[in-house]
């Protein structure tokens, strides 16, 4: 207690360097609970994305994973409403799993017959309903979401595609979509006029309004081929356009209804799927989920082998971001580590000078060495403390700030802009963390010049002046 009140009272006496050492490292702390506010947004916003559209969970056919997108009737699940009772059934599942849902997969060829132009697209099958009831998951209560899927309720021939799909397929002005370009008109050359019976022909296969009428502009043509080889063509109904963020997923992508997707893949035989999507009440009960799965799974192997990939595994952009921000977290912290260590180490060395005599004379009246190197140790603790808790009041007192602004930003492949908010407050563990490091260096950074001051010759440092 005595070397806790004098460490005090030498830090008040100087009290112009001890303020400044103080908020250099408040402002680190500042800004390193700042960005990992930010980044913890990142990750909570980028899950809740991913979960809300592809589950935490994926049971596949084991291979479907890496060869799949090429054939997905292949690798299709047989058996899967029986798979889908057996979960359902689970004592510890059926608590955890908040959706259960088929998917198909499928690729084919649209086309839009009334424009003359079509396009090789890539979809998926879906239960509207559970669509919808997946989208409703917030489990970290941020300030954005997924409309509600038009697909429910909508007809059996109803199709979602994406914008740049729309675009290609000369869809816009049919769906009312704004700021979509159209194709320039091409440029016809003059020549020798076409003899009477070609200029018929060329009349007879050319689309014309007439033609159109009465036709629902809408209507697209779809080629997939089935689980046999044998393609199946079916008319559908465009009945709205949903940017999918990623322009070469967005030309592409199309949802339909499941019941739909398995007559064009499956015909007559018996229907599969190509994944059955969980969904879970929270992130971390992955880990249970998956054991729970396995001997359900076993059970269902015997003819197809099944494999269940959660969704870290399934979008690896999300854990190639979340390295990219704990990366650059990981940098700002040692930058702000190396000037925090030079603030109090200057500090510290320049209070030695300062006070040489006062280290003799308390070294003449009997304190030992490690006495004066713990005086000083303790002072460069308080500093850190003190700095990294003011750190850490600036840093959540900004972020509320920040929060109450209702700022915006667009993430990479995002489609609507998305709440900036900085997470700080309930980030118990970063705060602790962030703490504990900066008193750490504070530590580091004042031994040495404690242990200088310890070692100083009594008689060299009473005659100091």
């Amino acid at each position: 207690m005595m070397t806790l009140a004098l460490a005090v009272r030498n830090l008040l006496r100087n009290r112009r360097r001890s303020i400044s050492t103080l908020l250099a490292i408040a402002i680190g702390s500042t800004s390193i609970l700042l960005f990992g506010g930010y980044s913890t947004n990142i990750n909570y916003s980028m899950q809740t994305a991913y979960v809300q559209t592809g589950g935490h969970l994926q049971i596949q056919h084991r291979d479907f994973y890496l060869y799949g997108s090429g054939n997905p009737a292949a690798y299709g699940i047989a058996d899967y409403t029986k798979l889908l009772a057996a979960i359902e059934n689970d004592a510890v599942l059926k608590t955890m799993v908040l959706v259960a849902t088929p998917t198909l997969q499928f690729g084919g060829i649209a086309g839009n017959s009334t424009a003359g132009v079509s396009r090789t697209v890539i979809g998926n099958g879906f239960i509207a309903k559970d669509v919808n009831r997946m989208r409703l998951w917030n489990d970290f209560n941020m300030r954005s979401g997924y409309p509600v899927s038009a697909l429910e309720g909508s007809a059996a021939d109803a199709v979602i595609i994406g914008t740049g799909l729309a675009r290609v397929l000369q869809l816009c002005d049919a769906l009312k979509i704004a700021r979509c370009p159209k194709p320039e008109k091409e440029q016809t050359t003059e020549g020798a006029a076409l003899p009477d019976d070609v200029a018929q022909l060329v009349l007879q296969d050319t689309p014309t309004v007439a033609n159109a009428q009465g036709v629902n502009p809408r209507k697209i043509d779809l080629l997939v081929g089935t689980a046999r080889g044998a393609p199946n063509v079916a008319s559908l109904e465009v009945i709205r356009a949903e940017d999918q963020g990623f322009k070469e997923l967005d030309e592409v992508y199309m949802m339909m209804h499941l019941a739909q997707t398995q007559k064009l893949v499956y015909g007559n035989s018996p229907p599969e799927v190509t994944s059955i999507i969980l969904q879970l009440r929270h992130t971390d009960e992955i880990p249970v989920a998956i054991e729970r799965l396995a001997p359900i799974l076993a059970s269902f192997s015997v003819n197809q082998p099944l494999a269940v990939l959660d969704f870290r595994t399934l979008y690896p952009f999300y854990l190639q971001s979340m390295n990219l921000f704990d990366t650059i977290f990981g940098f700002i912290f040692t930058l702000i580590g190396a000037i925090v260590l030079f603030t109090v180490s200057n500090t510290m060395n320049a209070a030695v000078v300062e006070r040489t005599t006062e280290i003799g004379t308390l070294r003449a009246i009997g304190l030992r060495r490690l006495g004066i190197q713990n005086l000083f140790v303790t002072e460069g603790a308080l500093l850190g403390f003190a700095g990294a808790l003011l750190g850490a009041v600036l840093a959540l007192s900004l972020a509320a700030l920040v929060n109450s602004m209702n700022l915006t930003w667009l993430p990479p492949g995002g489609v609507e802009p998305l709440p900036l908010t900085l997470i700080v407050w309930g980030q118990t563990g970063k705060i602790l963390g962030t703490t504990f490091g900066l008193l750490c260096v504070a530590i580091l950074s004042a031994w040495w010049p404690a242990y200088r001051a310890s070692r100083l010759n009594v008689v060299d440092a009473l005659r100091h002046v």
